[in-house]
């Protein structure tokens, strides 16, 4: 091997070992890189779309590794599922509302909601994804039945509270509630690049933002209001 090979040879060698310094061979590390690359590569191209060397390169990780941790496309992409739920629902967790008035705490979701989709495009994009796909691996994973179970209660709990101290009214379906607040939230932006068209306005600078997080938040306490 002449000269120039063996610089390149101890190059190489040298950039292994940056790699290895900057990735340490951890196996929840390197699974935990490998669905961030993923859920963007899901997110910009869908299930058929996504190329598993693309993942790799993004993660900087070997694509053989992908394979090892998740066995195949199909599984990552359900691991990736799996992932954007988990985080919202360890958010909403997070919010403990439980320890607020009823009234405070319907805002408190109404608002979450809708930051939360403001704040991760890549969640409505794999969520809407997934719908086109009917729930095929939302359905398969008991990770995610048992995430949407404990996450049930949380609307109905807020509505029990507020209708024993007389902050809402009666016999409201948790179910439709959690539906409109999803709704008012999600549909806007899902459709804000053609409702700007329609409607002639700009619908996404912060002015419009702030504006339809108000309506919301109204238009939820108007339909819990007691009559």
């Amino acid at each position: 091997m002449g000269a120039r090979g063996v610089l390149t040879e101890e190059k190489s060698a040298e950039a292994r070992k940056q790699s290895r310094r900057r990735h340490p061979r951890r196996p929840d590390l390197s699974q935990a890189r490998i669905l961030d690359a993923a859920v963007v590569e899901f997110a910009a191209n869908g299930l058929t779309g996504t190329r598993v060397e693309a993942i790799a390169e993004r993660a900087e990780i070997n694509k053989r590794m992908i394979y090892q941790y998740f066995g195949n496309k199909e599984l990552l992409y359900q691991a990736v599922i799996e992932k954007v739920y988990r985080d919202v629902w360890d958010a909403e967790a997070a919010l403990n509302l439980d320890q607020l008035p009823p009234r405070e705490a319907l805002i408190a979701l109404v608002t979450f909601v809708w930051n939360y989709y403001l704040e991760h495009p890549e969640f409505i994009t794999i969520l809407n994804s997934e719908n086109q796909l009917k729930a095929v691996h939302f359905r398969k994973s008991r990770i995610l039945r048992d995430g949407a179970a404990n996450s049930r209660p949380l609307v109905d709990d807020i509505l029990r509270r507020g209708e024993a101290d007389g902050t809402f009214r009666a016999r409201i379906d948790p179910v439709q509630l959690g539906l409109t607040i999803t709704s008012v939230c999600y549909y806007y932006f899902t459709n804000h690049a053609t409702s700007s068209i329609v409607y002639g306005r700009r619908l996404m600078n912060r002015a419009a933002l702030d504006e339809r997080l108000t309506f919301n938040i109204d238009t939820i306490l108007a339909i819990v209001a007691p009559i």
